[in-house]
């Protein structure tokens, strides 16, 4: 019979909190409202947001609870709703001034997921995930982005073209937050990701394992010439600083994008994904 509030035939709940001086005090419990609950949810649980992302998550088992705007209707509300029940994920209907608390403020398009933290493969791990399921892994390394918007088209970016896993520093960059979720329209899901300590160390690992390193400079071999054969790792700089010099010494080849224009740089999403479908075009030709 719906939900169970005071007065429903439900028995009160009832504790007994200490009081002063080693005496208990006798207090009732309330029923908790749907602010409540989705405010705890907030304080326990990560979350994404949309309908692409809430799907792909949903899929690939990490939803908890799914929080849907009460006054929205349609097909897609009911295959997002349907595939909540198929993978018993509990539904929840909320205002939209809840939802917008709930993402800060970012277009969720009504459909919000609490889901279980990301789970970050080991450096070693990945390498050893990528050579066993390809004769010749492509890998990308991303020293330092701080644009989850980047990262996330990078991300739907590899999807497509068929990276086969992404190394991330595990600190002063981005890691998978909801925004980035969001923004690869739930590419994250398919994307094995590792966080290293030490990104000269990750390097080093790589080429121990046979990969060729390549990193990006504007003074570097033309990406057009590129010899994308056997396991490479593609590095990509910071949007603002480029590559850090530690790394820079550390690549087999450095590879440019040549310019025409006043610019003299790309955004790391559109540099990133040049070098990617290039890799994609010279190995499916």
């Amino acid at each position: 019979m719906g939900k169970n509030f005071q007065g429903s035939g439900e028995k009160k709940k009832h504790r007994f909190d200490k009081g002063g001086k080693g005496k208990k005090r006798y207090t009732e419990e309330k029923p908790k409202r749907v602010e409540d609950v989705i405010v705890e949810a907030h304080a326990e649980a990560d979350f994404v947001f949309g309908r692409y992302a809430c799907i792909e998550a949903i899929r690939n088992k990490r939803g908890n609870k799914l929080f849907l705007q009460e006054d929205l209707k349609g097909p897609k509300v009911q295959e997002l709703k349907e595939l909540a029940a198929e993978m018993s994920v509990p539904v929840s209907w909320a205002p939209k001034a809840k939802l917008d608390k709930l993402t800060d403020g970012a277009v969720h398009q009504g459909m919000v997921l609490g889901i279980t933290p990301f789970e970050y493969l080991e450096v070693d791990e990945l390498i050893a995930k990528a050579k066993g399921e390809k004769e010749e892994p492509f890998l990308l390394i991303l020293d330092g982005l701080e644009d989850p918007h980047n990262f996330g088209s990078i991300l739907r970016t590899a999807d497509a073209t068929g990276v086969d896993g992404v190394i991330i520093p595990k600190h002063r960059a981005v890691g998978i937050t909801s925004v980035v979720t969001k923004t690869s329209t739930g590419a994250v899901e398919h994307i094995p990701v590792a966080r290293a300590t030490n990104l000269k160390q990750a390097v080093t690992s790589l080429k121990e394992q046979g990969f060729w390193v390549f990193g990006t400079d504007m003074e570097g071999t033309d990406y057009r010439q590129w010899n994308v054969s056997g396991s490479i790792a593609l590095i990509i700089g910071n949007e603002g600083k480029g590559m850090s010099q530690v790394l820079k010494k550390e690549v087999d080849q450095m590879l440019s994008i040549p310019m025409t224009g006043h610019v003299q740089s790309l955004n790391a999403g559109v540099a990133g994904g040049l070098l990617m479908y290039e890799v994609f075009r010279k190995r499916t030709s």
